[in-house]
């Protein structure tokens, strides 16, 4: 059984995760509408991620007797300058996302309900991974500035990335 003060909390983080979702729909969306249709598709790869971080919550929450509210997702930001500024945005979006993590490890920690801190390990060792996906881009595109080439080469890369929908989430190993 959940405690009130942790169902909330987790309820809030299901709610930042479709936000992140959502943030990352409008990104694909504008990266697409100005060709970059290699990171559009990186992007709709997140946020498809996001939406399966949302539910692996959402899941938990009702095992545990909970229920899973769902809240007022706000409107993201609709446009951005260049592809920098989307994965700088990105990248605090990310750490936005790692502070609400820990914030929820220390409420479990600190109710000490271990099954919700064994179940929020997974989302530490993801924040670490997210973060720094983020950041090998931000570094590949300070390496090549503003060349167009650099930039085309980039897309081409991101747009390698399989789409994967965690709806339901993979048995852990």
């Amino acid at each position: 059984m959940l405690s009130k003060k942790i169902e909330k909390a987790l309820v809030k983080q299901i709610n930042a995760e479709l936000y992140a979702s959502y943030l990352y729909f409008a990104m694909a969306s504008d990266l697409e509408a100005k060709g970059y249709a290699g990171t559009s598709n990186w992007m709709k790869a997140q946020a498809q991620e996001e939406i399966g971080h949302a539910m692996r919550i959402y899941n938990y929450v009702n095992e545990r007797g909970g229920k899973a509210e769902m809240k007022q997702i706000d409107e993201p930001k609709n446009e951005w300058k260049n592809l920098q500024e989307v994965f700088e945005d990105s990248l605090e979006h990310e750490k936005k996302i790692t502070k609400m993590i820990n914030d929820l490890m220390d409420l479990a920690i600190e109710e000490k309900d271990h099954a919700t801190k064994s179940f929020l390990n997974w989302y530490v060792d993801e924040q670490v991974e997210e973060e720094d996906s983020m950041n090998e881009v931000l570094d590949k595109l300070e390496m090549v500035k503003n060349s167009k080439n650099g930039l085309y080469n980039i897309d081409k890369e991101l747009g390698g990335r399989q789409k994967k929908c965690e709806f339901v989430p993979e048995e852990e190993e």
